[in-house]
């Protein structure tokens, strides 16, 4: 995982401007309906929680959500919205932590499973989410896909935004199934962060491996179909009922 002076010096005060079209009601509401709909009156236990972005929206909506995040600076900058003191919080890994009770709902959002950097720290990750939920339950995962296809052979690296407030490269090690998310502001340190990037059917298996079975896979929040050029994906893994 991350070290969390990264979430704490670079990414947690600014996170919410950096990445406002996140927060737009064309790209959150499709969301947070998704997820509402998903927990049918059950409780949502969020994995990185972050900022709150889809956790208030929920919270909103009469939805009882928990988080687990990492960073403390990120979760002071929940703190410091309205709603935000009322939601549980456990400062730890993702991939380990714990908290009480069961969920109908486990959500992992925006790519966060890359957050982790081995296989076997993925791996735990759906172990901890299926160990979250209740019968029936299930966790939901919302993650690129790999844009290794845009690659030339022997090329490393991909733009993906090029503008006078922001330039986004993505480099690629393909040997070690390895990332870095690239990003130039003006007036503020270049950063280079590492990702493990997953294909779908690893996660599929990773899926077995922690006892869940695919229940749906769009290319979108809106339910849109998961084609050969879909650039990501919204998985949703079932724990089995019986």
């Amino acid at each position: 995982m991350h070290d969390d002076g990264i979430f704490d010096g670079t990414v947690a005060p600014t996170y919410d401007a950096d990445h406002a079209e996140r927060f737009s009601p064309e790209v959150l509401d499709p969301e947070v309906d998704l997820l509402a709909e998903l927990a049918a009156g059950g409780r949502v236990l969020e994995f990185a929680i972050g900022t709150g972005r889809a956790a208030l929206p929920l919270a909103e909506r009469g939805v009882d959500v928990s988080g687990i995040e990492l960073s403390q600076a990120m979760v002071s900058e929940l703190r410091a919205k309205p709603g935000g003191d009322d939601i549980t919080v456990v400062i730890g890994d993702m991939a380990s932590a714990r908290v009480p009770g069961e969920f109908a709902v486990v959500y992992l959002g925006f790519n966060t499973i890359m957050n982790l950097l081995t296989q076997a720290e993925q791996v735990a990750c759906f172990e901890n989410a299926a160990g979250h939920l209740r019968p029936g339950g299930v966790f939901v995962v919302d993650v690129v896909v790999p844009k290794i296809q845009r690659l030339a052979p022997g090329e490393r690296h991909a733009v993906f935004d090029a503008s006078e407030e922001h330039i986004g490269i993505d480099e690629y090690e393909l040997a070690e199934q390895r990332s870095y998310s690239i990003h130039a502001r003006p007036g503020r340190p270049i950063t280079r962060t590492p990702f493990r990037y997953v294909w779908p059917s690893e996660l599929d298996l990773m899926a077995r491996i922690a006892g869940m079975q695919l229940r749906h896979r769009w290319g979108d929040f809106d339910r849109s179909p998961f084609t050969a050029t879909s650039t990501r994906h919204v998985s949703v893994w079932e724990r089995p009922a019986a």
